[in-house]
């Protein structure tokens, strides 16, 4: 096994680690989750990138008549960078203590000011740092107020 297959290997372990981690662990840690409102996706530009880059390693290891090995380990990246840029959809996921936005926990006691601004984004004012929560339904901003009220 080359160097490169090691760090292919070590991408698609990560990424796929990821995937589990968002798709099933945050759903059950720290509680149970009582609201789940999908997101919208960022960085579309970038993913697009990434992929057309793994397609053109892709075709450069067939036509160099590289190892198999790669070429597979290549397609398995470029699935699970599909998967992951383009099929799955990002959630925040409220608990009863707090909530899980882009991977990260904060509590609702950390929390200093919630603002909705004119084009739909839910802004949430925190200690250090500023969330910007877009949702792809703006009828869930609604749910996430009243969730908020309810239990506060």
């Amino acid at each position: 096994m080359t160097l490169t297959d090691m760090v292919l290997m070590g991408c698609i372990v990560a990424l796929l680690g990821w995937a589990i981690y968002d798709e099933a662990v945050l759903e059950r840690r720290r509680g149970k989750t009582l609201l789940a409102v999908a997101l919208l996706r960022r960085g579309r530009a970038d993913s697009l990138i990434f992929t057309g880059l793994i397609a053109i390693l892709i075709y450069n290891n067939i036509a160099a008549q590289g190892a198999v090995h790669t070429t597979w380990l290549l397609g398995a990246l470029a699935l699970i960078a599909i998967y992951l840029f383009w099929l799955r959809t990002p959630k925040i996921r409220f608990k009863a203590q707090g909530f899980f936005f882009a991977g990260n926990w904060t509590e609702y006691n950390h929390i200093k000011a919630m603002n909705l601004s004119e084009d739909g984004v839910l802004v949430m004012e925190l200690a250090r740092r500023r969330l910007l929560i877009r949702v792809r339904n703006i009828d869930d901003l609604e749910k996430i107020y009243n969730f908020m009220i309810k239990n506060q």
